[in-house]
């Protein structure tokens, strides 16, 4: 190899210090760059991350909501059961009472039949007395009346006919 007087004469020399100039401008270029990207990355990362941030809160609000609106809905279902119990039991009560009400009038309807055929039957009875008073009458004035005790009753009808018909 050659060797040169000074080593400013050196043509490695010259390369390597153009290398060193090389680096330093487009090494400076580049962490520029480099850095710009690493700060655009971490810009877009911190980015993701408060997004992330805010999606969590807002599923939180959402979870809390959801669980408070279920807490709700619950506390509803119970009030609407409760609700239904009661109006069962008074349409139960109501049934009953209109079901006895219904028997009552029933019964009420019976016990008037019941009186009803009683006075027909006593009516039945009155009449077929009369009817047999009456065929006994026939019978016992046929065998005791004659003509002097007929004149007898008819005289003594027309003597009581002026205060029969004041009486009425």
């Amino acid at each position: 190899m050659h060797h040169y007087e000074h080593f400013w004469l050196n043509p490695v020399f010259w390369v390597a210090v153009s290398f060193v100039i090389f680096v330093a401008l487009l090494g400076r270029k580049m962490w520029k760059m480099l850095a710009e990207m690493l700060d655009a990355r971490g810009s877009r990362i911190r980015a993701d991350l408060d997004e992330a941030a805010r999606l969590r809160a807002e599923a939180e609000t959402m979870l809390r909501e959801a669980e408070a609106e279920r807490a709700a809905a619950l506390v509803e279902a119970e009030q609407t059961l409760a609700r239904a119990k009661v109006e069962a039991e008074r349409v139960a009560a109501a049934t009953a009472a209109e079901a006895e009400a219904a028997a009552k009038r029933r019964e009420r309807m019976a016990m008037d039949r019941i009186q009803a055929a009683e006075a027909g039957a006593l009516a039945e009875v009155r009449n077929a007395a009369a009817d047999i008073a009456t065929a006994a009458a026939r019978v016992v004035i046929a065998e005791k009346l004659d003509a002097a005790a007929d004149a007898s009753l008819i005289d003594k009808a027309v003597a009581d006919l002026p205060r029969a018909l004041r009486a009425a």
